[in-house]
């Protein structure tokens, strides 16, 4: 088995999980109307690790969420994730936001889960992935309109999952599409994929891993109470 940390702050859900192989030992997270990542992040991984029994020497992986998503959230977890690493010399691993968020609905033969993330406007971060976790079509960036994900309307049901479903739900009236508007990425769903990883060793090179972004940056606000 590993030991790994695991890290969510592509949205504004801070999210930290310790794994030992694909089962979740501890996870502690919030996920807050304005991002809060750099107060709560060093405070989440300190809590897991006494929560769990654990130190950072005992950790044998850190896994960090890599986008898309937003930018300042981004930038904060993989900063912690590097410098973690560099620290505890062990290895780094990224797992795709998008992929983690499929995991969260149970899909059955025929159906498929599309992420999506609100990215300003009527735009969305997406990827398309099958009944078996594969996936079958690549992150994009793309704008919503009534054609949007009509090559996959024949499959059984669609699910789409996240923050830009509730845009994909005004526009896109199918009967078999399904809108799961309140799932947000979270740690939880990291386990699995990081250890996967972690047994094929599939690192990255701490010294120049960027996140994964998509889109330009676009300096974020905190919403006003």
């Amino acid at each position: 088995m590993a030991i790994i940390l695991n890290l969510e702050t592509a949205t504004t859900n801070c999210s930290v999980s310790i794994s030992n192989g694909k089962e979740i030992l501890c996870i502690k997270e919030n996920n807050a109307i304005n991002y809060s990542h750099s107060e709560q992040l060093h405070v989440f991984i300190k809590e897991a690790l006494e929560a769990a029994s654990l130190s950072f020497s005992d950790l044998d992986a850190i896994a960090v969420s890599k986008g898309p998503g937003s930018y300042t959230g981004l930038r904060i977890g993989v900063s912690a994730a590097k410098g973690l690493c560099f620290s505890l010399d062990i290895p780094l691993i990224s797992i795709p936001t998008l992929q983690g968020m499929a995991l969260q609905v149970k899909l059955n033969t025929g159906e498929v889960a599309i992420p999506v993330l609100d990215a300003r406007r009527m735009e969305v971060y997406s990827a398309v992935f099958d009944d078996q976790g594969e996936e079958i079509r690549e992150t994009r960036a793309e704008v919503v309109d009534d054609q949007t994900f009509n090559e996959f309307a024949n499959f059984k049901e669609v699910h789409l999952v996240g923050s830009g479903a509730e845009k994909c739900k005004e526009v896109l009236q199918r009967s078999n599409f399904q809108f799961h508007t309140k799932v947000v990425p979270s740690a939880k769903e990291m386990a699995e994929l990081a250890y996967t990883k972690f047994k094929a060793r599939e690192f990255e090179d701490v010294a120049y891993f960027e996140p994964y972004y998509l889109k330009d940056f676009v300096l974020q606000t905190k919403k006003k109470a």
